[in-house]
């Protein structure tokens, strides 16, 4: 068995990559967007934590985590984002960590890793090895704005606080370089199978 880890900026394809490696019988997914979403709960240690660093304004009446007015604050404050890093690092790694050691238990030959700050949070350290999505930023870019029904401009300012493709390939053991037209699910099978043998 052993842990891969997907990484990428947005709109290089880690989703899409999830989806063609969720079909394997053989692998099992840990996605950390959905794990840091089932932590946004009311009352979890998490958003108790959160609100003290943010405030009441990002949380609505009902208790939920309101994603937009926080993205309005990291998206325009380094200081804020790495503080929310920081917090999210904490709780979400942990969590990982336990859902890798409860998958090693069954049967699968490999545990994949999804996580866009795989490298920040420090989770490649429990990866054998970690392949990187790549993609031309106009790219990127139209793939963000069709995904999350968002303008031009908007995209363009996330992809600019997230790191450029070079960083992704200094710090992968393998980078795909996910055109519209590259065959992204022969790739990806390839590497997997090549691993099995290994």
């Amino acid at each position: 068995m052993k842990i891969i880890g997907i990484t990428g900026a947005s709109g290089s394809g880690k989703t899409t990559t999830s989806e063609i490696l969720n079909k394997r019988k053989d692998v099992k997914i840990i996605d950390a967007d959905k794990v840091a979403k089932s932590l946004n709960l009311p009352g979890t240690d998490y958003m108790i934590n959160i609100k003290s660093v943010f405030g009441d304004k990002i949380i609505f009446e009902n208790g939920n985590l309101n994603r937009k007015e926080l993205a309005k604050i990291i998206y325009n404050d380094e200081n804020a984002r790495k503080k929310l890093n920081a917090l999210t690092f904490k709780y979400v790694v942990g969590e990982i960590v336990n859902k890798i050691e409860e998958y090693k238990k069954q049967n699968y030959n490999f545990i994949i890793i999804d996580a866009p700050l795989l490298i920040e949070s420090g989770l490649n350290k429990y990866c054998d090895f970690v392949i990187a999505l790549i993609a031309d930023d106009n790219l990127k870019i139209k793939r963000i704005c069709k995904r999350d029904n968002i303008d031009r401009q908007t995209a363009i300012s996330r992809l600019k606080i997230q790191h450029d493709n070079s960083y992704y390939i200094e710090n992968s053991d393998f980078y795909i370089e996910n055109t519209e037209d590259y065959n992204l699910e022969e790739r990806i099978n390839e590497i997997l199978d090549v691993e099995i043998k290994k």
